[in-house]
């Protein structure tokens, strides 16, 4: 059942190819298109229970609007398929490349009719295309619209177990929970008149005033003055901010309570972190994320491909890896400073909006245990992402009508929260699952948590809110339809409602069991901070203002620009701050924690164990090695976008199933070389040969290429199985072919002891399982068969 929607077109006698983590191999069935998606019903799928909770997507629908690109393969030819092609061939297959980097392989049979096959094709192509803003619009109604879709999203309940800060009441437990005093919540900005991109409700000191308050939201870009996010449970507090308006004339009393609002409940010290000189911008992120789609999936169609031996260089030119470390070290920078305590961390972006986001979210899941569970990171996300105003719906560019402001900064702050993951698996709840899950849903415009740029318009489409002006009232909202809103559309979801989406079984590898949390130590006398570093900080005269740039610290006299004019308001009301050459560089900081923590020093080999202290911050290892691709996510589509497992004939294997004998046959050879050489004697040995020893040694500089094999007993490595499928007969005759094994490697060259391991571990290292290095791609050329060419 496809709950009522309208299918567009059909075709039987199909098979899919199965993914890793499907269990590889091909499963028959029939593919249907319809408005919404290209959904595979399998033969020996179980009936649909018509009281079942429908679910807008099965294990192996394909959304619409999450399709890049439609490739066909057919004899002796691959063609990319567009609403104006014409097809002069049969398609034997069928190739959904997709934003989310899946890629999804059918295989057309031969007793599949030909009509069927030409009709699907052109169908799909022309349905996944967005030729206007207003398909958006219909591919919802195509998901949402049906009737009895819209009963059962109307009578969805919310998820209670995460904070949604939605409300007043949603941001003072959260208060609580942080056990932050002297805070409150403001609803100053209850009708959106101080800033239209901030939320409804925000926390401010206690001792600033609503009337005080809305003077300060004009000296700052797009209203976006400071105000709390989370508090460090030893007393630091963690704020944001847009950038100064310098031509704004600062008043007196506006600057008293610009300081009291910057200062917010610490009088002593307060650090601004540019984030706008370290990080990327969004369009770097742009770029990079297309280069690393280039070389993650190719081009079939063009026969474009990365050589293995500059696949490595590529990697590493496309900035991907480099931005996330950058997120990651400005992130480990800043938890360094709060966990000092008693001071003000206030973060500071020319818009608010985008990085901010991604080092804010990065210090509490750092910091924050509860930020680590699967409802402390939905929470999080809530919090730091979608009330404070990312551009959800300009970033993720649904429409593709708008390049210029399209960046996938989330994805960017997804991708270095799995670095945290790797490094750190025992400390999270939440597993990769969830954040690949998490990374495929942004790609559909189903959701109200990624279908608006901040809370005003989530709220303008939920409940059809105009604005109006008066002389003597001002803004006020009215409740009228508009164009762009309409009672009669559907209902959007919320992204949390994860069984919308996936099955149970799914959803249940979302979370991992955790030890519990300690509770949390009480602090003696107002003070825990024991790195003398800190004290140097902390000690400095009240009202100190430094700015943390590239890793140091100073004090540069257009920081404050109304402390830089020629009044003297702050000469009278403060004393000058200390110079910056009295004040310590933050890799001080940075190396006496790592002392403390690891005593025997950060190097490329020794995996982060974590600290003992459950609140002190999970700083990652930044070093070449230590810093991985996600290969779950970036590389999952890419043996199906290099190698496609085409059946030829049972007397012409595949190349893939060539290469897999042809290393099957090395691997019985160097096992014979093993045991012949355990049986010598040791005295014509000239040193005991190690169990683990890696065969795919670089001679050269020690480097592995993939990870070495465990061996079965003391003598004989294990050898890999035979290449296997869930169809073993097809009505083609022909075997399909498994996923390529790695490729033979280098010559044994054992008696090296400087080893960098590049994609994998050895035995030893896998004592560690923190420890991540770089994938090996899965982009090996294949010999030309049958006439295609088919390259990575």
């Amino acid at each position: 059942c496809l709950y009522c929607e309208c299918v567009l077109q059909r075709a039987v006698m199909v098979r899919k190819k199965l993914t890793a983590r499907e269990g590889r191999g091909w499963v028959s069935g029939t593919l249907f298109c319809t408005h919404f998606r290209v959904a595979f019903v399998p033969q020996d799928s179980p009936k649909a229970d018509d009281n079942a909770d429908p679910v807008l997507l099965g294990d192996h629908d394909v959304a619409l609007a999450s399709i890049e690109k439609v490739v066909v393969v057919g004899p002796n030819r691959t063609k990319l398929v567009t609403p104006n092609s014409s097809l002069k061939f049969t398609p034997e297959e069928l190739v959904l490349y997709c934003r989310d980097l899946r890629v999804v392989c059918f295989l057309f049979d031969r007793l599949t009719p030909d009509a069927q096959v030409i009709e699907i094709t052109y169908t799909i192509a022309k349905t996944y295309q967005p030729p206007k803003p207003g398909s958006v619009l219909s591919f919802q109604n195509a998901a949402l619209g049906s009737v009895e879709m819209k009963q059962f999203l109307s009578n969805r309940r919310r998820n209670t177990y995460m904070n949604w800060y939605e409300s007043a009441s949603d941001w003072e437990q959260e208060l609580e929970r942080c056990g932050a005093a002297g805070w409150r919540v403001s609803s100053v900005n209850d009708r959106f008149e101080m800033s239209t991109s901030l939320p409804r409700s925000i926390v401010v000191p206690q001792k600033v005033l609503d009337t005080e308050l809305k003077k300060s939201f004009a000296h700052f870009n797009e209203g976006r003055i400071p105000r709390w996010c989370w508090r460090h449970p030893r007393g630091s507090d963690l704020m944001r901010m847009s950038s100064f308006q310098n031509n704004i004339y600062h008043e007196k009393d506006d600057i008293r309570n610009l300081e009291m609002i910057l200062f917010g409940c610490h009088s002593s010290l307060c650090v601004v972190v540019e984030l706008g000189e370290e990080l990327p911008s969004p369009a770097d992120i742009q770029l990079a994320h297309s280069r690393l789609r280039a070389l993650c999936l190719g081009d079939i169609s063009t026969s474009v491909s990365v050589p293995d031996d500059k696949w490595l260089s590529t990697l590493e030119s496309t900035h991907w890896l480099d931005y996330t470390r950058s997120c990651l070290r400005k992130a480990s920078e800043v938890a360094c400073l709060l966990r000092g305590g008693h001071l003000t961390v206030a973060l500071q972006e020319a818009d608010d909006r985008d990085m901010a986001c991604v080092v804010s979210s990065l210090v509490q899941v750092m910091c924050d245990p509860h930020c680590r569970t699967q409802q402390g990171f939905q929470s999080l996300v809530q919090k730091e992402w979608v009330m404070a105003g990312h551009r959800f719906y300009s970033r993720i560019n649904y429409h593709r009508d708008n390049d210029k402001e399209e960046a996938p900064v989330f994805l960017l702050f997804l991708d270095c929260v799995w670095q945290l993951l790797s490094q750190y698996p025992s400390r999270f709840q939440l597993t990769d699952d969830f954040l690949l899950a998490l990374h495929d849903s942004i790609h559909l415009p189903l959701f109200s948590s990624f279908l608006a740029n901040c809370q005003r318009e989530r709220c303008k489409r939920s409940q059809n809110i105009g604005q109006s002006y008066t002389p003597v009232n001002g803004w006020r909202d009215v409740l009228h339809p508009d164009s762009s809103s309409d009672p009669s559309d559907p209902p959007l979801p919320s992204v949390w409602d994860w069984s919308l989406q996936y099955s149970k079984h799914r959803r249940d590898r979302f979370t991992q069991p955790v030890p519990p949390i300690p509770p949390l130590q009480p602090l003696l006398n107002g003070n825990l901070n024991t790195n003398p570093d800190t004290h140097r900080l902390t000690d400095t005269i009240p009202g100190s203002v430094f700015l943390l740039s590239r890793g140091t610290f100073s004090c540069p006299a257009n920081l404050l620009p109304w402390r830089s004019g020629s009044s003297g308001v702050y000469k009278k009301s403060h004393r000058r701050a200390p110079s910056s050459e009295n004040v310590p560089g933050l890799e001080r900081l940075l190396k006496a924690w790592a002392l403390a923590e690891f005593p025997q020093g950060l190097t490329s080999t020794s995996a982060p164990q974590g600290p003992l202290d459950p609140f002190e911050p999970l700083l990652p290892l930044l070093m070449g090695p230590c810093m991985g691709l996600w290969r779950e996510c970036y590389l999952r589509g890419a043996l199906h976008a290099q190698a496609f497992s085409h059946p030829i004939s049972a007397n012409h294997p595949h190349p893939v199933e060539r290469l897999a004998r042809e290393v099957q046959q090395l691997k019985d050879k160097l096992a014979q070389v093993s045991i012949s050489t355990a049986l010598k004697p040791a005295s014509t040995m000239a040193e005991p040969r190690r169990t683990d020893t890696n065969l795919n040694q670089n001679t050269n500089n020690g480097t592995f290429l993939f990870p070495a094999s465990r061996p079965q007993s003391a003598t004989m490595p294990r050898a890999a199985p035979p290449p296997t499928s869930t169809n073993h007969q097809t009505s083609k005759g022909a075997p399909p072919a498994s996923a390529p094994p790695s490729r033979p490697g280098h010559k044994d060259n054992s008696g090296s002891n400087k080893h960098t391991f590049l994609f994998g571990h050895s035995s030893v290292a896998e004592a560690r399982p923190d420890q991540r290095y770089y994938p090996a791609p899965n982009n090996a050329k294949l010999p030309k068969s049958n006439g295609s060419s088919i390259s990575s």
